[in-house]
């Protein structure tokens, strides 16, 4: 039993490999397929399930590693919290893929049907963790293939589509193993999508660069054990205004600083706001701030005019449970519990949801703080399709090895996605700007501070996942499991002799 739970670890490991900074999407299919072989050799739905346990802890394990990086912005405090972290995080989302596992043998007892099942199965539990409990999908196993060719197929599928068309990639040619001719022809329409994907990746963008509005993206580094600091926040300050008032040979018409730039409430920010402004030379500001309204306090993107007046404020509206609120906070509060309270000025509060920014001759676009981007829900929640979306963020908390590129990684994915640039404008890097294809066009390498100056790129036409969202692969996904469920129904009997 040991022994194949350490391979399904090792090969969630392997699978891990496909996501940023390592992005090997082949080793990636090695890992899922060497998991599907084991899949088809465990007895039993309950077997099934602990196998699937130990593939996803592998997996996750590996993936989310960067989640102890912010136990270890003041290790004295915080750094013995790390494991529990990782070990808690990685074991809950297995069960995700537990039940995945649990529900492709009881539909297929490892017959020739799990070559069908096994996909569903894992394509449904990573639609599932997207959604439940607020929802997180990071590391969806579709995002293995950001940065090459069949990424751009996401314009079409979505996330989760791609999901299932990647594990039907890994397992389908193993059904035919034993006929090879079969197994090669059974591989020619993946090698097909991905010549299209290549095809769709080198088409030019339309428009002139030099027609472009520049926009200047401000990265201050600020180290997250330092940024609130009190004798080193004013450097930080200081350090973005230099960048802002930096000569070029064209002036910015946009000026972007990252999340939570300014160490004040925005209702005691007013000095802090006339030095932005003058370094700023009348070019209008966006800027992460804190705001409070009543007791509540607020993760906000404000804009500032050339004259110092705020022309337009958003305020975070996914926010991170147990990193920003207590969930069940203010219900805790009527027992009496209110330091777990939002309204009573504990954590942040969320915003009233999705809307987009008139920029004026650049175009509305559509904000989003740190992980909002990680939801392609919350983008396609827009009431309007934007020209642009706008992402500040603090990736000082995610460290500097996986966390900060395997962020930037699903901005990428949005762009392709929404067939919308994305620019994103981080604290201690990567900030980056991307065209509606998913190629990074300008950005700012990690743990530097400096600036870059950038066209913003264009638009493409509503793709077929802008106005279908989710629904078409989870259509999809919901036939093919019928379908399973039908056929498990009329042979019952053959079901029932296996198990028993």
């Amino acid at each position: 039993m040991w022994v194949p739970m350490a391979a399904a670890v090792l090969s969630g490991g392997l699978a891990a490999l496909g996501h940023a900074p390592v992005s090997l999407p082949l080793v990636a299919l090695a890992g899922l397929a060497l998991a599907f072989v084991l899949f088809r050799r465990t007895a039993g739905p309950r077997m099934a399930g602990v196998m699937g346990w130990a593939f996803g802890a592998g997996y996750f394990a590996a993936t989310l590693s960067w989640i102890v990086e912010p136990f270890l912005v003041d290790p004295s405090r915080h750094g013995w919290m790390a494991p529990f972290a990782l070990v808690i995080t990685a074991g809950g989302f297995a069960l995700f893929w537990s039940a995945a596992w649990w529900l492709a043998s009881w539909l297929s007892f490892q017959g020739r049907i799990s070559v069908i099942a096994w996909p569903c199965g894992m394509a449904l539990a990573e639609l599932a963790r997207s959604y439940l409990l607020t929802g997180f999908p990071w590391a969806l196993i579709g995002q293995i293939w950001i940065g090459w060719s069949p990424m751009q197929l996401a314009a079409w599928i979505g996330p989760h589509g791609l999901t299932l068309l990647t594990l039907f990639a890994a397992t389908l040619p193993l059904a035919f193993q034993r006929r090879r001719p079969v197994a090669l022809l059974v591989m020619l329409p993946f090698a097909g999508l991905y010549a299209v994907g290549a095809w769709v990746a080198n088409q030019p963008t339309p428009g002139s660069e030099r027609d472009r509005p520049v926009l200047r993206m401000v990265q201050p580094n600020a180290p997250q054990h330092l940024k609130w600091d009190p004798d080193h926040a004013p450097i930080f300050f200081q350090r973005m205004l230099e960048q802002s008032a930096a000569g070029s040979a064209r002036r910015p018409d946009l000026i972007i600083w990252p999340e939570l730039a300014v160490p004040m409430m925005l209702d005691r920010a007013g000095p802090a706001i006339d030095r932005i402004v003058d370094a700023a030379a009348g070019v209008p500001v966006v800027l992460g701030i804190q705001r409070r309204v009543d007791w509540r306090v607020h993760n906000s993107l404000v804009v500032i005019d050339g004259s110092g007046a705020v022309a337009d404020v958003y305020d975070k509206h996914h926010l991170v449970p147990f990193g920003e609120y207590v969930p069940l906070g203010d219900l805790m509060a009527r027992v009496g519990f209110t330091n777990y309270s939002a309204r009573h000025g504990f954590g942040y509060s969320p915003g009233p949801g999705a809307r987009l920014v008139d920029f004026g001759p650049l175009g509305q676009a559509l904000p989003l703080i740190c992980y909002e981007a990680i939801f392609p829900q919350d983008v396609a929640a827009a009431p309007e399709r934007p020209a642009w979306m706008l992402q500040i963020t603090n990736d000082a908390w995610f460290g500097e090895i996986s966390g900060p590129y395997q962020h930037l990684a699903q901005a990428r994915l949005r762009a392709v996605e929404q067939g919308v640039p994305m620019v994103r404008v981080a604290n201690t890097g990567v900030s980056a700007v991307i065209d509606a294809r998913g190629k990074i066009e300008a950005f700012l390498p990690l743990g530097r501070a400096g600036h870059v100056d950038v066209g913003l790129p264009p638009p493409l036409p509503p793709t077929l996942y802008s106005l279908t969202g989710d629904w078409f692969a989870t259509c999809i996904l919901v036939l093919l499991l019928a379908g399973l469920f039908a056929h498990r129904s009329m042979n019952p009997a053959r079901f029932v002799e296996r198990e028993g």
